[in-house]
């Protein structure tokens, strides 16, 4: 959008160009009768691939205009409601049910979504340019800020192919990322590249022909009062209810529809309604990621749920050659540093997907930060209740207590890191980080297990992983869909009491409990976490190290702002030595300067074209 010249079409369609991978099956570009908005549109067919539900879409009037990523689940009984109150529609999409909702209900309307969105809105009456995201930002809004101009796209390449977007990114934000993988990148309006923010999750903008913006946060993810008040059948009772609701919403579409599938209790517990929703006899496919041999590997587990559900199943074992080979597409896929090896796994189960033509995958994610699935939680859940569990929690998941209160009474960074120069031990990254980009101030602690449950949820951890989520599927043109993620949900799991999230030593107890009779018994009662993570010391050893090695002795390594050379070298000998401890350290540089060379490099070379004709 323009506040005085004409937008430079050609610059919108190799934006448009530049996220093709997103939208394969249509594209589009519109402007207003002046020129100064112009959107350009790349179209994922799900829910009505008709052309009538192409982008961007222009309302019969000509007075509204919208590009649109995602889903809004809920867009049958909107309709409904919105047909009801006088509304015509001419598509069978939810593309036409989000114009008509901003007709009947404004600024509010996002408060009736359900689903997952990043969308524009042009309203040509008004003079203003409504803009939304999702709850949980699912969905990316990321945009800049010009001379005369506001430009905004899913992902940072498109941004960067305009002139005056500098590629520069802001060390200080990285090296906060590799400290502490939930801050740093995700969590508020600002980004890693200075010159590009991003609208953050359950917010919308409003910006007007003057230029002037103004941005407010729509939903906060309130209690649901009248949780507190259940046992635990009932609280379990209601939330098997929700969930199944949300599974359902989220099997809409045209197109075939599967899930991930892990050996875990959530994907588990998703492949399992969904599957009393289809019935016995409909095809489901799932799409799983293993490790075979490795004690990484959730092979039994995933054949204990196969065995239940009896889906048509397809599987991928990524090893290290395959991370190198993919290095580059896989960092410039993924525009920012990953924290693990686990991302790569993921995106070639979504590759897998698209490969045995399956557009739409539902996925687990979120369940952990929503209900309490991480182990450490267990500190604010004794911290609240006093020690009655202490025993159990300790008998049950050994060593996670005093890993916590371990990790609590740690001696300051500055001397932490004095003592690790003198012994040649520490396996801490922040040893390895620039010592004057490690912040020396204390890491705010929620005060309970609820707002530890909310900050990881809205502003921490699950942040990065739905980014993860959305650039590993959008780089195969698959769409994920995470039913715990519904807001419904995290609602109605805020209000319940703490030992109904876990008590009696359980993680995620509220969830179990609701799939008792659905999930396999060794699944439901599977109690010890294990992510989604390849073997990352075995690969290092497997031909990762290698890479490593010569990054670390790359002459511009030692110029970087992020990193402590000499650590690193030390770090790779003791690695050699047998100190495995140091794989995740060492996968985070290899990582990092991946994202540098072939995703930062690249879009800071690419030609650049002005966005105002």
């Amino acid at each position: 959008m323009s506040t005085h010249r004409p937008v430079n079409r050609d610059a919108v369609k190799v934006m448009a160009s530049m996220v093709a991978h997103r939208g394969p099956d249509g594209e589009g570009i519109w402007s207003d009768a002046d020129g100064r908005v112009v959107f350009g549109h790349r179209r994922l067919a799900i829910i009505d691939p008709s052309p009538a539900s192409a982008q961007p879409m222009v309302s019969p009037e000509g007075d509204l205009a919208l590009t649109y990523n995602g889903e809004i689940y809920n867009y049958l009984e909107l309709r409904d409601e919105l047909a009801r109150a006088g509304f015509r529609f001419s598509t069978q999409g939810d593309v036409e049910v989000v114009m008509a909702a901003w007709r009947a209900w404004g600024p509010d309307c996002v408060k009736r979504f359900n689903g997952m969105f990043a969308f524009a809105l042009w309203d040509r009456n008004r003079k203003i340019l409504f803009c939304a995201r999702d709850r949980f930002g699912e969905k990316p809004f990321l945009y800049t800020q010009g001379h005369g101009f506001f430009a905004f796209a899913s992902e940072y390449k498109a941004l960067l192919a305009l002139e005056g977007v500098a590629a520069d990114i802001a060390p200080a934000r990285v090296v906060s990322f590799l400290r502490v993988a939930g801050d740093g990148l995700d969590q508020d309006s600002e980004t890693a590249f200075p010159a590009i923010r991003q609208l953050p999750p359950a917010h919308r903008l409003v910006l007007s022909a003057p230029g002037d913006i103004c941005i407010d946060r729509y939903w906060a993810g309130e209690p649901d009062p009248h949780a507190a008040r259940l046992n635990l059948a009932e609280a379990a009772r209601r939330f098997q209810g929700l969930l199944d609701d949300s599974v359902a919403l989220r099997l809409r579409s045209d197109v075939p529809v599967g899930s991930c599938l892990s050996g875990g209790l959530d994907s588990g517990s998703i492949a399992c309604l969904v599957r009393r929703r289809l019935g016995n006899d409909a095809p489901y496919h799932v799409f799983s990621g293993r490790f075979p041999d490795t004690p990484a590997d959730e092979g039994v587990h995933m054949d204990t749920i196969a065995e239940a559900i009896r889906p048509v199943r397809h599987e991928t074992a990524p090893t290290p050659a395959n991370l190198i080979e993919d290095i580059g597409a896989f960092a410039w896929t993924n525009e920012l540093p990953v924290d693990s090896a686990s991302q790569y796994a993921q995106y070639c189960v979504f590759r897998l997907a698209r490969e045995n033509g399956v557009k739409v995958l539902l996925d687990g994610q979120g369940a952990d930060e929503i209900l309490g699935g991480y182990e450490q939680y267990f500190a604010f859940y004794l911290a609240e209740t006093g020690r009655d569990d202490e025993a159990a929690i300790r008998a049950r998941y050994p060593g996670v207590l005093e890993n916590l209160e371990a990790r609590h009474l740690r001696l300051p960074h500055r001397v932490r890191r004095i003592l690790a120069r003198l012994s040649g031990r520490g396996s801490d990254i922040a040893f390895g980080l620039n010592p004057n980009l490690v912040s020396g101030s204390a890491v705010e602690r929620p005060e309970s297990l609820r707002a530890a449950l909310r900050k990881d949820s809205l502003s921490g951890f699950l942040t990065t992983l739905l980014r993860y989520g959305d650039r590993n599927s959008m780089a195969h043109s698959v769409e994920v869909r995470l039913p715990f993620t519904d807001h419904r949900l995290f609602e109605f799991a805020q209000g319940l009491s703490v030992r109904i999230l876990m008590g009696d030593a359980q993680t995620k107890r509220v969830l179990r409990e609701a799939m008792t009779g659905i999930l396999p018994e060794m699944v439901r009662t599977r109690w010890r976490k294990q992510g989604f993570l390849p073997p990352q010391a075995a690969w290092m050893r497997q031909g990762l190290l290698a890479a490593v090695e010569a990054v670390i002795e790359d002459p511009s390594f030692a110029r970087s702002p992020l990193w402590e050379a000499a650590w690193w070298r030390r770090a790779l000998a003791r690695f050699r030595n047998g100190d495995d401890r140091l794989a995740s350290a060492l996968w985070k540089v290899l990582a990092t300067e991946s994202w540098r060379n072939h995703f930062v490099a690249r879009a800071a070379a690419q030609p650049k074209h002005t966005p105002l004709a």
